[in-house]
């Protein structure tokens, strides 16, 4: 799984059948320090994420094992909606201090 912010949508009016309904954010990758990477995903979002939010992502086959996306061609899921994270016991992000 991948830590990364939720930067971007898209819209797509043509798009496969299974993907009806289902709601794409663009990610903004980051590394275990919280940085901000130069790389980005396109993402189903399967819990009601925002933008601006930090969430944790499938990507690959785990991204295709949530209800949501379960049987969908899909390559990345956000799976969770970040509230902090630590590294060695010292916090790195924290939601409620943005």
């Amino acid at each position: 799984m991948l830590l990364g912010r939720v930067v971007g949508t898209v819209v797509s009016t043509q798009k496969d059948p299974s993907m009806t309904g289902l709601k794409l954010l663009v990610v903004q990758i980051h590394d275990h320090r919280a940085k901000a990477l130069e790389a980005y995903a396109v993402a189903v979002d399967a819990v009601g994420a925002g933008l601006g939010e930090m969430v944790l992502f499938a990507a690959g086959s785990s991204a295709r094992q949530t209800k949501a996306t379960e049987g969908k061609p899909t390559d990345a899921t956000i799976m969770a909606i970040v509230d902090s994270w630590d590294v060695g016991g010292e916090i790195v992000w924290n939601k409620e201090e943005e």
